[in-house]
């Protein structure tokens, strides 16, 4: 083999065929300089916090704005629960003039009657008189309670109850009023199952108590819804 051919045989060899294409000897580099700085992490971002359901009945209740006041004596209970339900749509009467309009006298005021006529009067109507008939309320006379109770609470009118014997709050309280009684029902929760009560006399001002208690409390009286 002359020079010339082995010069081109070894020039050959340096090189690598690819695809049909020729290229030269791998060419290496040197290693990369090591980063000698810290490395750089990222905190994970704090999740926000679920919120915690409200309480049971919480999240429907409603209670209306409302004018509490006691009554001045022991007679002037319907006068007092009476505007009360009607600063419930902003009438501030005084008890006297409401006494005076409900006929109210030292034995009382008559019926439920009497506060559904006045309500109507001075608010203009939206008003009914609902009896209970017998000792006890019936489960019908309950839902019926519980669903006029939350319809005039929702057309944000006050509601007042005549009462007579003992009813106990969801707090253990006793409320009892032998001779008869009016209070107000000023707001519900738990779907109407619980009622809210101002009542005129009772030194608590407001309590809570189920639609079955208050229901036998009305028995063999009404209500103005």
């Amino acid at each position: 083999m002359n020079s010339l051919f082995r010069k081109s045989a070894l020039s050959v060899a340096g090189l690598v065929f690819t695809g049909g294409a020729v290229a030269g000897p791998a060419i290496t580099t040197p290693d990369a300089p090591v980063d000698s700085r810290p490395a750089i992490t990222t905190q994970p971002q704090p999740q926000p916090q679920a919120q915690p359901p409200p309480p049971a009945g919480e999240e429907d209740k409603r209670v209306l704005p409302h004018d509490y006041q006691r009554q001045p004596n022991e007679y002037y209970c319907a006068p007092a629960a009476t505007r009360i339900a009607l600063s419930t749509q902003g009438k501030a009467l005084p008890q006297r003039e409401v006494a005076k309009k409900l006929g109210t006298t030292t034995d009382g005021t008559n019926s439920a009657d009497d506060t559904t006529r006045v309500l109507n009067e001075v608010t203009g109507g939206g008003y009914e008189t609902t009896r209970i008939e017998g000792p006890t309320a019936r489960p019908e006379d309950v839902d019926k309670l519980r669903t006029e109770v939350v319809e005039a609470i929702d057309a944000r009118r006050g509601v007042v109850a005549n009462t007579t014997g003992t009813a106990v709050d969801t707090e253990g309280e006793r409320h009892s009023f032998p001779a008869g009684h009016y209070t107000s029902i000023v707001g519900y929760r738990d779907g109407g199952e619980v009622l809210k009560i101002a009542d005129p006399y009772d030194p608590e001002k407001h309590y809570w108590m189920t639609d079955e208690k208050v229901a036998d409390w009305i028995a063999e009286r009404g209500y103005s819804s």
